[in-house]
């Protein structure tokens, strides 16, 4: 995600996808969902990364909160750049110490670390020269170009491995290398460069420690055409998981990105190492080019999405976005002052109880102004479609996506009529098994 403010202005109210009057008699086919099985799910939450200032206190403070939470995983970014700034081998020690309490922390909870390792120091960059001229305490534009050399990156990434690997719960190469901006992999050939990184650091991580999962990806975009491309580029075999990062309709993103993966031959699992939803209505409209909610929709948001994830028996984590919240960002489960939010108590139940309810979906049936308006509400996170049945037939169908308070309502067109009609609702995930139904 990028963490700077923005001023985005986005579009969040529910928007039709698709409508389609059927032809009487005709048969049209219904989507379906995956065959579900029960699995066991990492839930986890990203936490603060790397600071200088953090005391031992605070990180203490932090992975007990975690731990209270029920998180079997923590996600933190352990900057290369900051951790070796003045060479290879030259880890700073108070990053070190850092590293160390963090990790020693959450072992002794029962958790653990899943380390996001990105950013390269001045000394490696590949930068252009006027770029790496102003690189300044591994800071600045410099530190998102892919190093010169990967092996340099495989070398730290081992280290990690040596050093913490029973504590760890995976490593993760970089973070959203095909983001748009230029803040985590700047510069041409993303593909490529991404694709050279990995491979130097599967094999040098699996040296250090062969059972520590490799995560690949850290992707953002959910087409599927950055994966293909990465494909392309040879990154199958060196990688145990595919890190994911999807705030927009979840669900159906995960979805969208396992069939890529099939389709390619890629059957290892997906991690969903960052999603969620900013509770800063009303405050704000978007925040980090997210529709902003209110508390209690991000808190049952939280819950009905992590347990959705629970039933996918590709999905191997779900790590949310994030531990507390800041002045500038309101997705934590924790207010930037520390103060616990509806999302605290939702996080934990639903952790607490991964085959829990996902919620339910609602239907309403009203005539007005010569028409049918369904309206209704439904769990988050994918697509919904209705179906307008007459005399047991199939007559009109829309796709379509909730509003941010994942509401829906919907003019039927006239033609149809406003009597002797069945209306059906489902959201894509759950499958027409779990269908809304009504007649007027």
């Amino acid at each position: 995600m990028d963490r700077r403010p923005l001023a985005v202005a986005l579009a969040c109210a529910m928007a039709m996808i698709a409508v389609a009057l059927v032809p009487s008699g005709s048969l049209a086919s219904r989507p379906h969902r995956a065959k579900e099985t029960k699995t066991s799910l990492l839930g986890g939450v990203n936490i603060a990364g790397l600071e200088f200032g953090t005391t031992g206190a605070q990180i203490d403070r932090i992975i007990a909160t975690a731990h209270s939470v029920k998180a079997k995983v923590v996600r933190v970014d352990i900057p290369w750049a900051a951790m070796e700034p003045r060479g290879p081998g030259q880890v700073d020690p108070r990053a070190l110490a850092f590293t160390d309490r963090l990790t020693s922390d959450a072992s002794a909870a029962g958790i653990g670390v899943i380390m996001m390792v990105e950013s390269t120091p001045c000394w490696a960059s590949s930068a252009p020269a006027p770029i790496l001229a102003h690189c300044t305490r591994n800071a600045g534009p410099a530190t998102a170009w892919p190093p010169t050399n990967s092996a340099d990156y495989a070398a730290f990434v081992a280290y990690l491995a040596q050093r913490y690997g029973p504590s760890l719960a995976a490593i993760e190469v970089w973070n959203e290398p095909d983001q748009s901006n230029q803040h985590y992999l700047a510069g041409p050939n993303k593909a490529a460069h991404y694709a050279s990184i990995l491979r130097a650091a599967y094999p040098a991580i699996k040296a250090a420690d062969p059972s520590l999962p490799v995560l690949a990806g850290s992707l953002v975009g959910s087409n599927g055409l950055f994966l293909k491309a990465l494909y392309a580029a040879g990154i199958k075999g060196y990688y145990d998981g595919l890190s994911v990062h999807f705030y927009n309709l979840t669900l159906a993103s995960v979805r969208a990105i396992h069939e890529v993966q099939l389709a390619n031959g890629d059957a290892t699992p997906l991690w969903l190492n960052e999603f969620g939803w900013s509770s800063c209505w009303p405050h704000y409209r978007v925040q980090q080019e997210q529709g902003c909610v209110t508390p209690q929709i991000q808190a049952a948001n939280i819950t009905s999405v992590i347990r959705a994830l629970a039933r996918a028996p590709y999905v191997a984590a779900a790590v949310l976005y994030k531990l507390q919240g800041s002045r500038y960002e309101d997705f934590g489960l924790l207010s930037s002052s520390g103060g616990h939010k509806p999302a605290f108590a939702g996080m934990r139940s639903a952790l607490g109880s991964l085959l829990g309810s996902t919620g339910r979906i609602t239907l309403k049936l009203t005539r007005s102004h010569g028409a049918v308006l369904a309206s209704g509400s439904a769990p988050p996170g994918d697509f919904m479609r209705l179906e307008v049945l007459s005399g047991g037939v199939l007559h009109f169908w829309a796709a379509f996506k909730l509003d941010r308070f994942n509401r829906y309502s919907i003019p039927l067109p006239a033609l149809l009529g406003t009597s002797g009609l069945t209306v059906r609702v489902y959201q894509y995930w759950l499958g027409p098994e779990l269908t809304a139904e009504s007649s007027i």
